[in-house]
């Protein structure tokens, strides 16, 4: 699976997780808020370990 845009799956990713806490606390909208604050973590470290694989890349 060819991933190109990093952000996006994490934000998708942390948005899932998100819902499923939202759903734990019976907030879902504070949930959703927290996962995409996941998912934007998870993009930089999707981000950062193509970059270490081919520190050429732009």
């Amino acid at each position: 699976m060819k991933q190109n845009n990093p952000v996006g799956v994490g934000i998708a990713l942390g948005a899932g997780v998100g819902a499923a806490i939202g759903v734990a606390i019976n907030q879902i909208a504070v949930g959703v808020a927290i996962g995409k604050a996941m998912g934007v973590a998870i993009a930089v470290g999707l981000n950062r370990k193509k970059n270490k694989k081919n520190p050429n890349s732009k």
